[in-house]
């Protein structure tokens, strides 16, 4: 039997189940491998209309991943992965603009380029978000600048007026002293990649719940992992102890409702052409072990 593939992904609980040694506790053979964060950080900047989705359908190599819920919903009902629908999380996030920008309220976004991802978590929050206060026509998404820290770099850096962020890159932000105009948390879904032993993913997911409750007992201790996601180059600028828990792992149910009422959203906004969106069938893109 393989080693049981474990890569952190832009949160916390990996990282604390890890130097807790909580997987080997629950008895799960695995091999951790450190992919997040790279140098120069480019290992998640692949140029435009390039994401999250995009990453699926290229293949994972670790047994258990994450995105946000829409392009997971989407990608299996497509066949390219499976859901697990037994634990959702959620992260914090939303929509940052320099100190003296003239952007004071949401509706003042309205035309404004706003840095997001490709059919990412922060594609479709930032809809859902601002369709509250404009048509959806008039939010204007830039698709051009890259992932997430690239994104981040380049709203430092003063190359862009408005960027969606979330987790680490959220804190950043905030300690930097850019303003957050809206809010825009949103929930993550867990994919089942290949075909890993069942008892393997309920062991992975033990140690994460042992983890998350370290995490909500004394965050402060923990924050410094965000280091390990970082580009080095903002690790001198970087205040860790000023910065919260960030993604936050629900181990409640991925319902049949909530997987349907998602799929019908991302229909109805035509984010994906018709041929990608697969069955919708909960049945068959879901998998449940509890």
């Amino acid at each position: 039997m393989s080693k049981f593939i474990i890569e952190p992904h832009f949160r916390l609980q990996e990282w604390v189940a890890e130097e807790k040694d909580y997987f080997r506790k629950e008895g799960l053979d695995y091999e951790f491998r450190e992919m997040v964060r790279k140098t120069d950080g480019k290992i998640h900047d692949q140029g435009d209309k390039v994401g999250a989705y995009q990453a699926i359908e290229q293949g994972r190599t670790s047994n258990v991943t994450c995105a946000c819920h829409w392009t997971v919903n989407v990608a299996a009902s497509k066949g390219h992965t499976k859901m697990y629908g037994d634990v959702y999380s959620v992260a914090p996030a939303g929509i940052f603009v320099p100190a003296d920008s003239k952007v004071k309220s949401p509706a003042d976004l309205a035309g404004v380029p706003i840095s997001v991802g490709y059919q990412s978590g922060s594609h479709y929050s930032t809809i859902q978000a601002l369709e509250q206060y404009m048509p959806t026509d008039k939010i204007k998404l830039s698709f051009a600048d890259g992932m997430l820290f690239k994104r981040m770099e380049l709203l430092i850096d003063g190359q862009v007026p408005a960027c969606a962020l979330f987790s680490g890159p959220y804190y950043f932000a905030e300690q930097l002293g850019f303003r957050k105009v809206i809010d825009t948390t949103f929930m993550i879904s867990t994919m089942l990649n290949g075909n890993p032993d069942p008892e393997d993913v309920r062991k992975y997911f033990r140690a994460l719940r042992r983890a998350q409750r370290d995490i909500d007992l004394r965050p402060e201790l923990y924050t410094h992992y965000y280091n390990k996601e970082f580009p080095l180059r903002f690790h001198d600028k970087m205040d860790t102890r000023r910065w919260g828990p960030g993604e936050r792992l629900v181990f409640e149910p991925y319902s049949k409702e909530v997987f349907q009422e998602s799929f019908d959203w991302i229909a109805k906004h035509e984010i994906f052409d018709s041929g990608q969106m697969g069955s919708g069938k909960y049945e068959e893109a879901v998998v449940s072990l509890a």
